[in-house]
C-alpha cells in the first residue's frame, strides 16, 4: 500500500498539471513500515530529461543521486517514484516496465485534468503489481 500525506498528494497533482503535455517525474520520500506499507510525507520534483518527454520520463542519474542524498540527510528513505501520463492511460506502459529498476518500490502514476487520478504499482523486478493508494489524515 502507498499512503500519502495530503501535501504530498497535492504536490504530485500540482506538478503533473504544471507539466502540460510533457510527463513530469520525481522521487517519493518517507518510510516503509514493517508490513511493507510505503508512507510518503515528501515529494521531490526532478527534471524530465527523456528524449521524448511527451511519452517518456527519465531522471538524470546525477540529479537522482542528489535527491536521494537530500532525502537520506533529512532522515527519510526513498519509497518510490512518480511520473505523469498527461494523455493517459492511468497504468504503467511497456516503456515504464522496461525502465523500472527498483524492485519492491512504488511507482505512482498521475493523470492530471478535471478528474485527476493517482494510482500506484510495486515493481517486482519482472512486472508491476497494483497497490492500494490512501491519503493519510493530517
Amino acid at each position: 500500500m502507498l499512503v500519502l500525506s495530503r501535501a504530498a498528494y497535492d504536490e504530485i497533482l500540482t506538478h503533473a498539471e504544471a507539466g502540460g503535455a510533457a510527463e513530469v517525474c520525481g522521487v517519493l520520500a518517507g518510510e516503509r513500515t514493517d508490513d511493507g506499507t510505503a508512507r510518503v510525507d515528501a515529494v521531490h520534483r526532478a527534471e524530465n530529461v527523456a528524449d521524448h518527454p511527451r511519452t517518456r520520463y527519465r531522471i538524470d542519474p546525477e540529479e537522482q543521486l542528489a535527491i536521494i542524498e537530500r532525502i537520506e540527510d533529512a532522515g527519510r528513505e526513498v519509497v518510490g517514484f512518480y511520473h505523469s501520463h498527461p494523455e493517459g492511460p492511468p497504468v504503467p506502459s511497456r516503456t515504464d516496465a522496461e525502465r523500472a529498476a527498483w524492485p519492491g518500490y512504488s511507482y505512482a502514476i498521475c493523470v492530471p485534468g478535471d478528474r485527476p487520478y493517482l494510482g500506484s504499482w510495486r515493481w517486482t523486478g519482472e512486472q508491476f503489481d497494483r497497490e492500494a493508494v490512501a491519503l493519510r489524515p493530517e
